[in-house]
């Protein structure tokens, strides 16, 4: 394994072993459409100031820089970073930093998390079901927002999995389950490095309805605005529905 700072959380070794790997998974391909909708969506526009948190290898965030946006983005995963500094656009910058530790205070115009990046992928298997970490990493974007400010944030569907589950059992998909007690997908897959090597590892990712999303927004202080369906390279104004992959809430900074 890298040597790399100490891994706190389950995904750290999947990131180490993906690298630029990562960017070749079809889910990645729709960033530039996401981008332009969430341009129009939150109102963003050049010199605006975005923290991205879970960043990933910077595509959001290098693609709203080409767009003369300002953005600093986040990501618990060495490797990751290091991939988004050596291919970042003038306007884009970037730190390890877990989301969930955040101490960010009215710094950004606008924040975003997006494609499961840390909402969503914060919780630990075997955590206690009283712990929210989805909510603390919520919080902390919210806190992050000058007043007025607008948020992003992309989510499993609860709907989706469950309906779907199973359907991918004999795939390369992999096997997965669903907890319905704590409302996490648990996907036992197979990833594969920049050189082409296959592994296989297992993934937890919390799932959401639009009711849960909306409490999750409001005890963060959050005034929301829409929830909509959306899948990756197709965001748009869908209401909530039980056929697309994930949910995106838009929810803004109250004006004090």
């Amino acid at each position: 394994m890298r040597d790399t700072p100490e891994h706190t959380h389950w995904f750290e070794p999947l990131a180490d072993y993906l690298g630029a790997a990562y960017l070749r998974y079809s889910f990645t391909y729709g960033t530039e459409q996401e981008v332009d909708f969430l341009l129009d969506a939150l109102g963003l526009g050049p010199g605006m100031r975005v923290l991205d948190v879970g960043c990933g290898p910077g595509r959001h965030a290098h693609a709203l820089a080409r767009r003369g946006v300002q953005v600093h983005g986040v990501d618990i995963s060495e490797r990751f970073i290091e991939l988004a500094v050596a291919g970042a656009p003038p306007g884009a910058t970037f730190e390890r930093a877990d989301a969930r530790l955040l101490t960010y205070d009215g710094e950004f115009d606008a924040a975003i998390s997006l494609c499961q990046g840390a909402f969503g992928l914060a919780g630990l298997p075997g955590a206690p079901l009283d712990d929210d970490p989805d909510g603390v990493i919520l919080g902390a974007m919210a806190r992050a927002l000058v007043p007025g400010g607008p948020i992003a944030v992309s989510a499993f569907s609860s709907y989706f999995q469950v309906s779907h589950l199973g359907a991918d059992a004999d795939s390369d998909a992999g096997v997965a389950s669903f907890d319905a007690d704590a409302g996490v997908n648990h996907e036992r897959t197979q990833i594969r490095d920049e050189a082409g090597r296959a592994t296989e590892v297992d993934l937890w990712t919390s799932c959401f309805t639009p009711r849960e999303l909306r409490l999750l927004a409001r005890a963060a202080g959050l005034m929301v605005e829409a929830v909509w369906s959306v899948r990756p390279g197709e965001y748009g104004r869908a209401a909530p529905d039980l056929e697309h992959e994930e949910f995106l809430l838009v929810a803004r900074r109250p004006v004090r």
